[in-house]
This record gives C-alpha cells, structure tokens and sequence, in this order.
C-alpha cells in the first residue's frame, strides 16, 4: 500500500514540472510575439515616413522636369511633350503598383513566431505519442 503515495507524489511533482516549463515556454513565445510586433511596427512606420519622403520629393521633382521639358519643347509640339510626359508617368504608376500588388501579396506577419510555434508543437506531438 505505500507505493502507491510514492507513485501519487511522483506524478503530481512531474505534473508540476510539465506546468512550469508549459509556462516558460508560453512566456518565452510570448516575449518573441512582443518583440516581432514591435519590429513590425518600427518597419512599418519607418517604410511609411520614407515613402511619404519619396512620394513628396519625387512630385517635386516631377513638376519641375515637366516643366522644364514643356517650356523646352513649347516651339517645337506643346501636345506631343504632354502626352509623351502623361505616359511615362502612368507607365510608371502601373509600375508602381504592380510592384505594391507583389509586395502585398508576399507579406508575411510573424513568421518567426509561427515558425517556433510549429517547432514547439511538433516537438510536443513528438513526445506525447
């Protein structure tokens, strides 16, 4: 009859020691997830205020250059300038935003995270069959 308290109390301490890693483990995943967000925010922010950078500089730029190339061609073909200059923008903005379409489509949010998620649960699969 006394074995039976010693296999009892075996159990409940190694259930105990299950819970903690358990634990350490979630936090640890968590602590990760908050650093992703993190850095994905920073990025995020940072793409955001250098594209808005761009965007302003380049619209400047580009009313200069058109311009510039109107006033320069005014003698020779004010129409032919404009629609020349009109499809290299929008060639540009279809360019633009092909590229934007592949960026979109091949983000991906947290993938070291999910990545050590798919670890912990194979690992945990692994060991509990």
């Amino acid at each position: 009859m006394e074995p039976a308290p010693s296999n009892v109390g075996q159990f409940v301490e190694t259930t105990k020691r299950f819970a903690r890693r358990l634990l350490a483990i979630g936090e640890n995943r968590f602590q990760l997830l908050m650093v992703e967000a993190q850095e994905a925010r920073e990025r995020l922010l940072r793409a955001i205020l250098l594209a808005l950078g761009v965007a302003a500089f380049g619209l400047l730029a580009g009313g200069a250059l058109t311009g510039a190339i109107v006033v320069l061609l005014w003698e020779l073909s004010r129409v032919a300038a404009l629609l020349v200059l009109a499809s290299l923008y929008g060639a540009t903005a279809v360019w633009l935003y092909r590229r934007l379409t592949r960026l979109l489509r091949d983000w991906q949010n947290l993938p070291d995270t999910l990545d050590q998620l798919r670890k912990d649960r194979a690992c945990l699969e692994k060991h509990l069959t």
